[in-house]
């Protein structure tokens, strides 16, 4: 019996950049890919210089990253689209794709992180995300591969990068 999930597919969705544009993950077929929910304001904040290493190291390979802000976690990441952006250039030099503050959990929760977080269960089944920068690693045919928890830092996620690649 196909489910609803096994209908689903990581290409179906659509963001909202930090510029305010529609991003259809269409764009990034065949390519593998790391998705974070993100926050300026939050302990992990510094992995944004490992995503961004990791981004510069493979993307000539065929690695994405996409960053998305959220504020659901004790309100780490408060400032607008263009506030964040600027934060992440300024002390990270970020060149990945940045989209637009979105909410990773509830009823608000955006469309895409529904589906990670269905295709990628936590610990002990839990599809809620629990904190800032948690990562889903998604393959080159758009099925979720990995979920990683938050302290798990962007330099450990190689091997499986590679894999991917």
């Amino acid at each position: 019996m196909i489910t609803e999930l096994n209908k689903q597919n990581f290409y179906q969705f659509s963001a909202k950049d930090h510029t305010g544009k529609d991003i259809s993950m269409e764009q990034f077929k065949d390519q593998v890919v790391l998705i974070v929910n993100t926050a300026s304001a939050c302990g992990f904040t510094p992995q944004y210089e490992g995503l961004q290493k990791l981004y510069t190291d493979y993307k000539d390979r065929g690695l994405a990253v996409l960053a998305f802000p959220c504020n659901q976690f004790k309100q780490q990441e408060k400032g607008s689209d263009a506030e964040i952006k600027n934060f992440c250039d300024l002390n990270f030099n970020i060149s990945f794709n940045l989209f637009s503050k979105i909410a990773v959990n509830g009823e608000q929760a955006h469309p895409l992180f529904n589906y990670l977080k269905q295709a990628a269960p936590g610990i002990l089944g839990s599809t809620g995300i629990k904190w800032n920068f948690t990562k889903f690693l998604v393959n080159k045919n758009g099925e979720v591969n990995k979920r990683f928890a938050p302290m798990t830092k962007p330099e450990s996620l190689v091997a499986d990068i590679e894999t991917l690649l």
